[in-house]
């Protein structure tokens, strides 16, 4: 910001005016300078007089912005209210009519060199941003000081809550209503515009001005920017910035993807499946179903911190290559190297020179300093900088290169040390840590020292608790890192954390059902040295992975109860943390321990769309060596092994591991087992051409769970086998079976149980010319389905809608639901619609009901459909007047 011209500036709460026109660039393409300069003059008459006649302090202006203060919430609003009217008024040429957007917010901000500086100030900035030409939009606060006293002939409009581009907190919008003025506007040019997932942020973006705006152009010119530099310089935040500043060019959204925790570079193709909310991957590779995705969006994607996983470069290549709309940012200490790239080497933030005699004024202009200074006022609101320790503050950004990381992690400090002491203490620790590291670039052995400076005015207890945190990839709530961190620990979890959080070395996430904390990736780096070289190193890796382990073993029996969602939306958020376990027990050789957590979580991954992930853990866990000495555990690997390959869709794979699980139990004389893996032989029985030697096996398994009194599992063959009979055209018979077990998974509570009954019971019901029956059993079980999360499942249900359509003779409905359901399989790689439901009417039965141009044209409607699209349109009621007569078989 330029420096301001306005002395006396209002202090306290202060409510500040930003304004500018829309779309000047173009009116001075459009007019030419000459044209154009006597505008802009008539524009800064006839607003500096509306400020002016209500006691506005004009701070600056820059092109065609002002920058106004006013010590009254009332005499701001009333000002641009007059503002608005006089340049309604005015006569402008028919070519050439100035609107001007006004932003309004009220607040606390230090006065520093004659400006003002704080987050209020970007606040009211971004504030402003959000509107059109001709409109004035508030903020709450400024809302809350009118109290009723607004000026004659102003009305105010609730426009709600809005994400500014800043990434702060959500900011409640108003708009001023001005009699005899326009009150319709476009929607509020917010983040809420743009589908994105970029995160909150609690702290403002402070200058790289000049970077924003290179970083703008580059991304206009390129398809990958890379932005690179050392740990500590800002990458990430400035990648998010330049997002956010772009999001509304991009129609399918920005989408930010935390790369930090992955150190497989085959894993980030999942990551950002992820981030962008995809489960319907089956046992596809991610990579495949992305570009499958991407290929025909308009989409930003973020990719952070890539420097450990540069073997994945191809991955991004091959994302440009396929989708010609999609632009990536990534931040990276090194560049991709692939074609197309543009590289952004990010630079400290500018700092002042120390031998020259700089005036505080012109010292606070410099990024670095204005940095250190809105951090040290955000821990410290009483803290001045003046012509006294303005010296030791540019000394203190200037010993630590102007790193952004370093600087913040030395205001946070402000509390402690005046900017002299600490100056002095941060020139004797950093030239005693510099020899430390020489094998690191000069800036980075800089910010390790200031972490190291940082680490070292912990309390020995709090440097113990901040290496342990290090342990969780992808951050922790509060009762995983007491169970993980607090054994034989001197402090207290929570001053622990409080302490760190104030420190700048910990950052809080409260933005999901309960709190998460998690450390900045370079500062985590750090933190795992200090971990590697203590003693308790391998216990508290051990005891973390012990506590995920613990925590599969939770959610593995409730992914298929009432609360399946909750589950499968717990693992989603754990899942790095689940990584790190697993690869801790391989590493560690706890072959027993990793075939739990496999067992516990395989239906997670399979109903998150992970098959492939799943696949090849499932190898790897039972090629452990010493694995083969667990014999119960290796029994339960083997079953998930037989359920990933089953849905997978191997059948082969899904048959063997079904029968070694089985010869385990056998092996091990467990009943409870035996009749578990008898139930799972059947599956891959049942997709057999000839299924009639499932039969017994079935029988077999049912004996086994009514001799241990175990309904729920008895319930489970007798559904399998009520699907096996309707394939035998038995359908009474499997009509029958399939209600008893039913009974049973509505008292147990069983909604994945009882989705699944209503698929084989409405089968039957169709079989029987019973179509209310077949409908109101779908829709049961396509909701149950919905409601559980599990994607895979929904593909047989878009088939069963299918057929039960064609069988009532709405052939539209059947071939568009028969085309969504062909894609939903291509997109999850399930072919269980093939091997299970041996529909009722074939595909070829529906496009016999119509001609080949109309069969084509709704199969591709259908197929265009996203999958919530294409459940909501099979769940709609049916016309009345279809003919409901079901045809013969």
């Amino acid at each position: 910001m330029p420096l301001s011209a306005a002395t006396d500036l209002p202090t306290g709460t202060v409510t500040f005016l930003f304004t500018d026109i829309q779309g000047s660039t173009k009116l001075v393409q459009q007019l030419g300078i000459q044209r154009w300069t006597a505008l802009l003059q008539d524009h800064y008459e006839i607003l500096r007089q509306a400020f002016a006649a209500h006691n506005g302090t004009e701070v600056n202006t820059e092109g065609d912005a002002f920058f106004v203060a006013f010590a009254s919430a009332s005499d701001a609003v009333a000002a641009c209210a007059a503002g608005q009217r006089a340049l309604t008024a005015h006569q402008w040429p028919e070519d050439a009519v100035i609107r001007v957007r006004m932003g309004v917010h009220s607040g606390e901000a230090a006065v520093v060199g004659g400006d003002y500086m704080g987050f209020e100030i970007h606040r009211a900035a971004r504030i402003a941003s959000t509107g059109h030409g001709g409109q004035v939009v508030l903020s709450d606060a400024t809302r809350a000081l009118l109290q009723g006293g607004l000026p004659e002939g102003v009305t105010l409009a609730d426009m709600g809550e809005h994400r500014l581009k800043d990434l702060a907190q959500p900011e409640h919008i108003w708009q001023l209503n001005i009699d005899g003025l326009s009150s319709e506007f476009p929607p509020l040019k917010s983040l809420d515009y743009t589908p994105n997932n970029l995160p909150t942020q609690l702290t403002s973006f402070v200058g790289r001005d000049a970077e924003l705006t290179e970083g703008a152009r580059l991304l206009d010119g390129a398809r990958l920017l890379t932005l690179t530099g050392p740990g500590g310089t800002g990458k990430t935040r400035l990648s998010m910035q330049i997002a956010a500043d772009a999001a509304d060019r991009f129609k399918h959204g920005v989408w930010f993807v935390a790369l930090a925790p992955v150190t497989d570079s085959d894993l980030v193709p999942s990551a950002i499946l992820d981030a962008l909310k995809i489960q319907d991957v089956g046992n596809r590779k991610p990579l495949d179903v992305l570009l499958d995705h991407l290929r025909d969006k308009e989409m930003l994607l973020v990719l952070d911190n890539f420097e450990q996983i540069l073997e994945a470069a191809p991955a991004v290549a091959e994302i440009l290559k396929t989708a010609p709309a999609v632009k990536v940012v990534t931040s990276s200490r090194a560049p991709l190297r692939v074609y197309g790239e543009q590289e952004f080497p990010i630079p400290p933030l500018s700092l002042p020179d120390l031998s020259a005699k700089l005036t505080l004024e012109a010292m606070s202009q410099f990024e670095a300093v204005r940095l250190f200074i809105e951090r040290a006022v955000s821990v410290k609101p009483d803290f001045q900088v003046t012509n006294e320790n303005a010296p030791a503050v540019a000394g203190i950004c200037t010993l630590v290169d102007g790193l952004p990381l370093a600087i913040e992690l030395a205001a946070a400090r402000i509390r402690l040390f005046t900017p002299e002491v600490m100056l002095k203490r941060l020139e004797t620790s950093l030239a005693d840590l510099g020899g430390g590291a020489r094998d690191l670039p000069a800036r980075q052995q800089t910010l390790r020292g200031a972490i190291e400076w940082s680490y070292q005015l912990l309390e020995e207890g709090v440097q113990t608790f901040m290496a342990r945190l290090s342990v969780f990839a992808g951050g922790a709530t509060i009762g995983d890192i007491e169970q993980v961190c607090s054994p034989g620990l001197d402090i207290d979890v929570f001053s622990g954390l409080e302490t760190l959080v104030e420190h700048n070395l910990l950052r809080p996430d409260d933005r999901g059902a309960e709190p998460r904390f998690f450390m900045l990736h370079v500062i985590r780096e750090f933190a795992m040295e200090r971990l590697r070289e203590s003693p308790e190193g391998d216990e508290v890796r051990q005891r973390h992975a012990h506590a995920y382990l613990e925590l599969g073993q939770r959610a593995g029996p409730e992914l298929t109860g009432g609360e399946s969602l909750k589950w499968l939306e717990r693992l989603d958020i754990e899942h790095d943390n689940i990584r790190t376990a697993l690869t801790c027990f391989r590493e560690r050789g706890e072959a027993d321990s990793a075939l739990l957590l496999m067992s516990a979580l395989w239906r997670f991954w399979t109903m998150r769309g992970h098959v492939v992930e799943a696949v090849a853990n499932v190898n790897q866990v039972l090629e452990m060596p010493g694995s083969a000495e667990h014999r119960p555990e290796q029994m339960l690997g083997w079953e998930a092994a037989g359920g990933i390959a089953w849905w997978a869709g191997d059948i082969d794979r899904c048959t063997v591991a079904y029968g070694k699980a089985l010869a385990l139990a056998r092996e091990l004389a467990d009943d409870a087992a035996i009749a578990r893996n008898l139930y799972n032989s059947v599956f891959p029985m049942g997709a057999l051409p000839d299924v009639s030697p499932s039969l017994p096996v079935a029988d077999e398994a049912i004996a086994k769970f009514d001799a241990l009194g175990d309904d729920l599992g008895g319930a489970r063959v007798r559904w399998l086998k009520a699907s096996i009979l309707v394939q035998l055209n038995r359908h009474q018979e499997g009509y029958e079976l399939g209600v008893e077990a039913n009974e049973v998974f509505r008292r147990a509570d069983s909604a994945f149980d009882l989705a699944w009954g209503n698929h084989t019971v409405g089968l039957a019901a169709l079989r029987l010319n019973r179509p209310d029956e077949a409908r109101a059993a779908f829709v049961e079980g396509a909701n149950l389905l919905l409601d559980s999360g599990d994607i895979a499942g929904q593909t047989i249900f878009l088939g069963d809608f299918s057929d039960l359509a064609a069988l009532q003779g709405d052939a539209e409905r059947a071939v568009r639901l028969r085309g969504a359901s062909a894609a939903l399989q291509q997109a999850t790689g399930s072919t269980l619609e093939d091997l299970m439901s041996d529909s009722y009417t074939t595909r070829q039965d529906i496009a016999s009901m119509v001609d080949e141009a109309t069969f084509r044209e709704l199969f591709d409607e259908g197929a265009r459909m996203t999958r919530e699209e294409a459940v909501e349109y099979a769940l709609e009621e049916p016309p009345d007047q279809i003919d409901t007569e079901l045809k013969p078989r």
